[in-house]
């Protein structure tokens, strides 16, 4: 008589170490019907002392008032005041991005709290320059630096020659204000603009296959990309040329990328001190580079619930993105 016992059910495989509250709830400005007030308690959130947007913003008037040029100086195209923001780009990579790295990879200060993927930095990968993540990502981080400093260096140019508007919070405080809500919003717009853009077809194979070598992300990888791609990405700067701002306006957005995108793929949740934190990872984008074809943008932008590719994070989120994948397949067959 055979024994017809079933095997033991298999464990289901832990996809990963920690996430936040789940499911992620995307900000409520595009709600419908519309929620007011539940948007101004959002928005009044997002602005707490230790997030990473009021640290930027702290940042933008620290760099503006004592580490930028003087604007009469950038009349003219000279080395030595684009030099001096070169050199202060690059501390602020290097001590941010490295920093990160040496914290919460290399050292493992707080071991693997707050860390989401379990994965090590890949090494010995032919995918990879120098065989090695972070090496690879070191590089083409620091290739995106000189874009960071070209874009900038071009609206300091701008303001010094009068052919961009510079306002100031005493003569314009309203829309100073109201720019520094708005840089955020906009800076997830065009983030999930270009990005979505960059998924499809030539654009891909060519350009943004190489920021999604990195499957598992730390520090530097929010910057290792094509150079096509670092450059588009710092191309919205271009917009101050268009609309009255002044240059904390400018840096804000600025640190969005070439900050924001170092803290953002982090691959924690948040980097501990003492009994608090600061939140420096993106789980929303982690997501992204997990599944590949899912929350395009940030989770302050509806577009990504609007066309389907939203992932809450949940295990009914990787059902939803795997039947996605099957009908695109299906229909492509």
């Amino acid at each position: 008589m055979t024994d017809q016992t079933p095997p033991p059910a298999r464990p289901e495989r832990r996809v990963w170490n920690y996430t936040p509250d789940l499911p992620i709830k995307l900000a409520p400005y595009w709600d419908w019907p519309m929620r007011p007030l539940a948007a101004a308690a959002y928005l009044l959130r997002s602005w707490n002392p230790v997030g990473l947007r009021f640290l930027f913003l702290v940042a933008a008037f620290v760099v503006w008032t004592w580490f930028t040029p003087d604007l009469s100086r950038a009349e003219t195209i000279r080395f030595d005041w684009i030099a001096e923001v070169w050199l202060r780009n690059f501390i602020l990579l290097t001590g941010i991005a490295g920093g990160l790295h040496l914290l919460l990879w290399r050292f493992a200060v707080q071991k693997d709290d707050y860390r989401y993927d379990m994965r090590p930095m890949m090494k010995g990968a032919r995918a990879f320059w120098f065989r090695n993540q972070v090496w690879d990502n070191m590089f083409w981080s620091f290739v995106a630096l000189q874009f960071w400093t070209f874009f900038e260096c071009l609206i300091w140019y701008a303001y010094a020659n009068g052919w961009a508007t510079m306002i100031t919070f005493e003569t314009n405080p309203v829309w100073f204000v109201t720019l520094i809500v708005l840089i955020p919003i906009w800076a997830g717009f065009y983030f999930y603009t270009h990005h979505r853009l960059l998924h499809v077809g030539p654009f891909y194979r060519h350009v943004h296959s190489w920021h999604h070598k990195n499957v598992n992300t730390g520090p530097w990888s929010g910057l290792a990309m094509h150079p096509v791609e670092s450059f588009v990405l710092m191309t919205d700067t271009l917009l101050f040329l268009l609309i009255p701002a002044h240059p904390v306006h400018v840096l804000f957005l600025l640190f969005h990328h070439g900050i924001g995108a170092p803290t953002s793929h982090a691959g924690f949740e948040k980097l501990k001190i003492g009994k608090g934190g600061i939140e420096v990872g993106d789980f929303f984008h982690q997501l992204h580079h997990r599944f590949f074809d899912c929350n395009y943008g940030t989770w302050e932008t509806p577009w990504d619930k609007w066309f389907n590719t939203f992932h809450d994070g949940t295990s009914d989120g990787d059902t939803a993105v795997r039947e996605r994948r099957r009908r695109i397949w299906n229909s492509a067959d």
